[in-house]
C-alpha cells in the first residue's frame, strides 16, 4: 500500500464527515480549546472503512466539552465523565470527546490513575499502537503522526509507539488487542511486539474475565480470525485466556495416525464463516455470528481428554462431543458469557457429531424429528457447523457427505411442512390428559405428556381419537 494512496483515501473519507469535524472544530477553537479526530477513526479513514463512531481528543475539560456540545448535539451523555469522556449524537454520527490524558499504572492492576494532560503528542504516546496514535486537528485538518503510524499503516504492520514491554506492562490487555487488530485489519504484528507478548504472556492474568471476553468476541467476529488466534497460540497468550485451543495441537505420533486437530479446527471456523449467509434473510448481507463461529472453534475441544490409541494403530475420541460440551460450558462461564450464549454454543458442540449416524440416509422419520427437536432454535447453526466440519481432502468422501446432508435437510424441510417440526408437541395437551384419565395435576400428567411426545416423535401426528386410544392403553399397562 502506497502512502500517497492512503492519503488520497483519507481525503475522500473526510468529505463524508466534513460537517461534523468542521462545526465541532470551529466551536472548540472559538472557545480557546484544541480538538483533534484521533485513533481508530483516523486509521479507518485511511483504510476507506470509516464508520459512524468518531473519537476526538481535546484540551477542554469534560464540563467545558459538555457546555460546547449543548445547542449543537441532538443528544449528550456523560457515562465516561470519570475518564474524561463526554458522548454525543449528531444525526447518524456518534461522537466521543475525551480530554487529553496521561496515565500511570499500579503493577498489579490494569486500572490506571488518570490525570488530565496538556499535550496532544503526550496523549497520542499513551495509545496502544502507532496506527492508532495518529490525529487530525480540526477545523484546520493538520495531520499529527509523531510515532510513524502512517508508514506502519502503509506497510500493514502493528507496532507500539514506545517499547512494547513498557506498553504491555502498563496495560496487558494490549496484548489481546494486538491479536484482535491483526484479525480485524489483516495486519502483521512487528517481531519485537511478538517477542514482548511471548515474554509477558503471563501478565494477562491481572485482566478481568469480562475484558478478555470482550476482546475475544471482537477477534472471533473479525474478518480474519485465524490470524489473531494463531498469534494467541504462538505467543502463549491462549494458554491463559483459552487453553482449550492450544491443547488441540496434539503431539504427533511417528505414524501420523490422526490429523492435526488444531489446524482442522481453524479450517472448520473459516468454513463456518463462509456459510453465515444462511443466517440472514434474502437480500441481506451476511454478518459475523459469534455463536456459530465459537461453536466451530470449540467443537473438538473434548478430543485431548478422550484420545485413545487402540491396538492396530487406530486412534479414537469416543464421546468427545459430550466432554467437549462440558469443557465449553466451563470455559464460557469462566469468561462471564451470558447463559443464552453458553447454552447455544455448548448445545452445538454436543450435537456436532449427531449427523454422522445418518449414514446413507437410512434414518427413520422418527430420528429426523429427534434431530430437529434436540437442535431446537440452533438448527440452522447446526447445519452450518456440521457442513463446516467436513475438511477431508478425499473429494469422493466429501461429495458423499455433502449429498447425505443435502438429503437430511430436504427431509427436514418436508417433514417440517407436514408436521410443523419446529413446534412439535404431543397430540393431546395437559388438560385433555387429565380429563381422559380423570387425574389431578402432578407427576402422572407429566409422565403421560412425555409418553405422548415420544409417540409423536416415533409415529408422527395422530388424530385426537388415535392419541386418546394410545394414552388409555399406556395408562392401563401402568395400572
Amino acid at each position: 500500500m502506497l502512502i500517497s494512496d492512503v492519503q488520497q483515501t483519507l481525503t475522500r473519507q473526510l468529505e463524508r464527515i466534513a460537517p461534523i469535524i468542521d462545526e465541532l472544530g470551529e466551536r472548540f477553537t472559538a472557545a480557546g480549546h484544541e480538538l483533534a479526530l484521533v485513533g481508530g477513526p483516523v486509521r479507518d479513514a485511511m483504510l476507506g472503512r470509516l464508520q459512524e463512531d468518531l473519537d476526538f481528543t481535546t484540551s477542554a475539560r469534560p464540563e467545558q466539552t459538555e457546555a460546547l456540545l449543548k445547542g449543537w448535539a441532538d443528544a449528550i451523555w456523560d457515562m465516561g465523565r470519570a475518564f474524561g469522556t463526554i458522548g454525543a449524537r449528531k444525526g447518524e454520527w456518534q461522537v466521543e470527546i475525551t480530554t487529553y490524558r496521561s496515565e500511570t499504572y499500579d503493577p498489579d492492576s490494569r486500572k490506571p490513575d488518570i490525570d488530565y494532560g496538556t499535550s496532544l503528542v503526550a496523549d497520542l504516546q499513551r495509545r496502544d499502537f502507532s496506527v492508532n496514535a495518529m490525529a487530525l486537528t480540526v477545523p484546520e485538518r493538520g495531520f499529527e503522526d509523531p510515532f510513524g503510524g502512517l508508514v506502519d499503516l502503509a506497510h500493514r504492520t502493528l507496532r507500539t509507539p514506545g517499547r512494547p514491554e513498557d506498553s504491555f506492562s502498563d496495560d496487558p490487555l494490549r496484548m489481546m488487542r494486538a491479536a484482535r487488530f491483526a484479525a480485524q485489519l489483516g495486519f502483521e504484528v512487528a517481531p519485537e511486539v511478538v517477542t514482548a507478548m511471548t515474554e509477558m504472556a503471563g501478565r494477562i492474568e491481572i485482566i478481568s474475565a469480562e475484558r478478555i471476553r470482550d476482546e475475544l468476541v471482537k477477534l472471533v467476529c473479525a474478518p480474519w480470525p485465524r490470524l489473531g488466534l494463531t498469534l494467541l497460540v504462538e505467543t502463549g497468550l491462549a494458554a491463559y485466556v483459552l487453553p482449550e485451543l492450544p491443547a488441540l495441537s496434539l503431539e504427533r505420533d511417528e505414524h501420523h495416525r490422526h490429523k492435526d486437530v488444531y489446524e482442522h479446527t481453524l479450517t472448520v471456523l473459516e468454513q463456518a464463516i463462509d456459510q453465515e449467509d444462511r443466517l440472514v434473510g434474502p437480500g441481506e448481507a451476511p454478518r459475523p455470528d459469534f455463536v456459530s463461529r465459537f461453536a466451530a472453534l470449540m467443537h473438538d475441544v473434548g478430543k485431548p481428554k478422550t484420545r485413545r490409541f487402540e491396538s492396530g494403530g487406530a486412534v479414537t475420541f469416543h464421546h468427545h462431543d459430550v466432554v467437549g460440551a462440558k469443557l465449553t460450558k466451563k470455559r464460557m462461564k469462566a469468561l462471564r458469557f451470558s447463559n443464552d450464549q453458553i447454552d447455544a454454543v455448548s448445545k452445538l458442540v454436543e450435537l456436532h457429531l449427531r449427523f454422522h449416524g445418518y449414514g446413507d440416509g437410512e434414518w427413520t422419520d422418527s430420528a429426523v424429528r429427534r434431530y430437529v427437536r434436540d437442535a431446537g432454535d440452533q438448527l440452522e447453526r447446526l447445519h452450518i457447523l456440521t457442513r463446516a466440519d467436513c475438511t477431508t481432502r478425499n473429494q469422493r468422501k466429501a461429495n458423499r457427505l455433502r449429498r447425505a446432508y443435502d438429503d437430511l435437510e430436504a427431509r427436514i424441510e418436508r417433514l417440517s411442512a407436514e408436521e410443523e417440526l419446529a413446534a412439535i408437541r404431543p397430540d393431546l395437551d395437559g388438560t385433555q390428559i387429565m380429563e381422559i384419565l380423570s387425574i389431578p395435576p402432578g407427576r402422572e400428567v407429566g409422565a403421560a405428556y412425555k409418553f405422548l411426545l415420544e409417540l409423536r416423535m416415533d409415529e408422527g401426528p395422530k388424530t385426537p381419537e388415535e392419541a386418546e386410544a394410545a394414552l388409555r392403553e399406556w395408562w392401563a399397562s401402568r395400572s
